[in-house]
């Protein structure tokens, strides 16, 4: 199984490597007036990987209010009252 999972992941990476030569001219891409000129691969690659971080935080903070929303609040807990104390014995013996 080992071998399957490494010629996949060669693979991959084989095909990411023709994609990224054969997509090496550069492109401007421009947002909120700035400017970025850089080859087409390479962005794509930063996109992805801000999509991966952006999605994974959302995702994460989805997961947690969906949490908080569905269960039943915890119970307060009850102040933990302090053992009375003994009473003092006087021994008057003699």
């Amino acid at each position: 199984m080992r071998i399957v999972f490494l010629i996949v992941l060669l693979l991959f990476v084989v095909l990411v490597g023709a994609f990224a030569l054969m997509n090496f001219q550069s492109v401007t891409v421009g947002f909120a007036g700035l400017e970025l000129t850089a080859p087409l691969a390479i962005l794509i690659a930063l996109v992805y990987l801000f999509g991966m971080a952006t999605g994974g935080g959302l995702m994460s903070f989805l997961r947690y209010s969906i949490h908080k929303a569905t269960t039943a609040p915890h119970p307060k807990p009850r102040p933990i009252k302090p053992p009375a104390p003994e009473p003092k014995i006087i021994d008057h013996a003699p």
